[in-house]
């Protein structure tokens, strides 16, 4: 770790020279200009789309009912001395043959929702509005096709168990459909009934992350599972106007995640001691930049705060700066799978830029793949529409 940290401090003296220098800068109009052709691409794909949810895929494995989100544990496998009996695990190793179709499903109803909304900032056409609000209907607000707001039944283990708190972890990718509506509410077109009765499935999921024991567990795991339980929840509370919950999550930031998942030199012990230690430190720091961007508030600026022992938020960027850069300076072992497909477009380096008037990060960002297509990536990339998250 003592290179790691040479090398940090490093690449922290040159970018904060850059940043220190930097003119002040509307990152809006720069996202824009950089994502223009792939935001107008992208909605003219999402405007071909159909409303699917979740009930439209079912498994015979599932324990719930056709309402009830259901995914099985990625990295479980059928073990080869008990054929039949429960599985074992293989940490970093995906099973292919798991039941993925609702996870693979709300993702697609993030990237339409992400989609829409950026073409409805860039244009202005409530024609975008209107089709993103028939998938939101379908999925929040239809009696027939709406998934039920809980995930009793996430990340099951044949053999073991029909849900597990840390199954929570897969509705990051409702976060970009909050931030949608956040960014499409005020448009004429919008129906304020339907609105509200969205707003009212995601108040609904809140009051289960905040108060069944899944979510109770997952808010008290020590890794990017509390990171990222926080981050969807403070998402959620955004869209709801739930400031009770978005004080607890800035504590929550301040005084759990921050001091107990990061070391000194910036890194995440917890993730680097993965078998994917590159990929999950991504994760974990994106996520971690993502409270800090939806939190922050000029009374209470997340980006600044820094804990009795000197730890924060920039010290997390510098550390993993210089090897989204340079992979090749990464001393660890590579990571166990999808070692080639990282790095991308992590919106750490953005919201970092954005806060620390940094053009390294953003020049960095806007230099790597910002439509990636392989589903680990994706599963581990929540915000990929991230100019939909610059509006405030």
């Amino acid at each position: 770790m003592n290179r790691y940290f040479k090398i940090s401090i490093i690449a922290a003296i040159c970018v904060s020279a850059i940043s220190c220098s930097a003119p002040h800068t509307n990152w809006s109009k720069k996202v824009e200009a950089t994502l223009h052709d792939l935001i107008m691409q992208r909605a003219d794909w999402a405007l071909q789309q159909e409303p699917q949810t979740v009930t439209a895929f079912s498994s015979e494995r599932s324990a719930g009912g056709i309402h009830d989100f259901f995914s099985e544990g990625d990295f479980w496998w059928p073990n080869p001395d008990n054929p039949g009996g429960p599985y074992i695990q293989r940490d970093g190793q995906s099973n292919p043959d798991n039941f993925v179709a609702h996870r693979l499903v709300m993702i697609r109803l993030g990237d339409i929702i992400g989609a829409l909304a950026s073409a409805y900032i860039v244009t202005g056409d409530d024609k975008y509005v209107q089709h993103a609000f028939r998938h939101l209907n379908a999925w929040f607000v239809n009696p027939a096709t709406m998934m039920a707001p809980h995930l009793l039944y996430a990340q099951a283990i044949h053999g073991i168990t029909t849900g597990r708190d840390i199954g929570i972890i897969d509705t990051v990718h409702l976060m970009e459909v909050a931030q949608g509506v956040i960014v499409m509410q005020d448009s004429e077109t919008v129906d304020s009934k339907e609105l509200a009765i969205i707003k009212q499935w995601f108040a609904d999921y809140l009051v289960w992350l905040t108060t069944h024991q899944h979510g109770i567990d997952e808010m008290n795991r020590h890794n990017n599972h509390a990171t990222c339980w926080v981050m969807q929840v403070a998402s959620f509370a955004t869209l709801t106007e739930n400031e009770e919950i978005l004080e607890f999550c800035r504590r929550r930031y301040k005084d759990v995640l921050l001091p107990s998942q990061m070391a000194e030199d910036g890194s995440f012990p917890r993730e680097i001691s993965r078998t994917k230690a590159y990929g999950y430190s991504l994760f974990n720091l994106d996520a971690m930049t993502a409270i800090c961007h939806i939190l922050s508030t000029e009374e209470d600026n997340l980006w600044e705060y820094t804990t009795e022992t000197g730890l924060n938020i920039k010290k997390g960027i510098e550390f993993m700066y210089p090897f989204i850069k340079d992979k090749s300076l990464w001393e660890l072992p590579p990571d166990i799978a999808y070692w080639d497909e990282w790095p991308v477009a992590h919106p750490a380096l953005l919201f970092g830029a954005i806060a620390f008037n940094n053009e390294a990060y953003f020049d960095l960002w806007k230099g790597l793949e910002h439509n990636p297509s392989v589903q680990e990536v994706v599963r581990n990339l929540p915000i990929r529409n991230p100019l939909i998250w610059l509006k405030r």
